[in-house]
């Protein structure tokens, strides 16, 4: 067994604080959702999703995939949000597995009365705190870490195998 290739103190300041702004900038916006609009984070998320999509529609497995989630957890906001009229569900008629959720009328205001206040606690707790180029910087790098688990998601056999296939060489 090889030895693991432990972190140096300024891989470990990173990983650190990775963790800790996440955590408070996760619970920061949680509360402000959760005060303002009777929202979780997750929900809002749907909710934007939903919005965005085509139609206000789109399959559970494709929202899943989206916020990054399981379709059980899933499954549980969308009746969270069901039973206070803001999405609803239906059947998909060309795959009887298939399930849709849709953004309703209800919906699209909440959205549009909970944005304003989600936009500014997002200013408050990051962008505002960070320079124009740190936020290039972690756009860059927090999105190559979002491409790469992706990938390896997608294709857990090939990326394991083949180790420059998750970069994508």
């Amino acid at each position: 067994m090889t030895e693991p290739r432990w972190l140096d103190d300024d891989e470990k300041a990173a990983w650190i604080a990775f963790l800790s702004a996440t955590n408070l900038v996760n619970r920061k916006l949680e509360q402000q959702l959760k005060d303002d609009a009777g929202l979780s984070h997750t929900q809002y998320e749907v909710l934007v999703q939903l919005n965005a999509a085509p139609d206000g529609a789109l399959r559970m497995t494709e929202l899943a995939d989206r916020l990054v989630t399981s379709k059980s957890g899933l499954t549980y906001q969308i009746t969270q949000l069901e039973r206070a009229g803001l999405v609803s569900r239906r059947s998909c008629p060309s795959d009887v597995r298939g399930v849709f959720a849709d953004i309703t009328d209800q919906g699209r205001e909440m959205l549009r009365s909970a944005a304003p206040g989600h936009v500014e606690a997002v200013r408050q707790a990051l962008i505002d705190v960070l320079t124009p180029e740190q936020l290039t910087h972690i756009a860059a790098g927090l999105g190559e870490v979002s491409r790469r688990l992706r990938t390896e998601a997608r294709c857990p056999s090939q990326t394991a195998q083949d180790p420059q296939a998750a970069q994508g060489a």
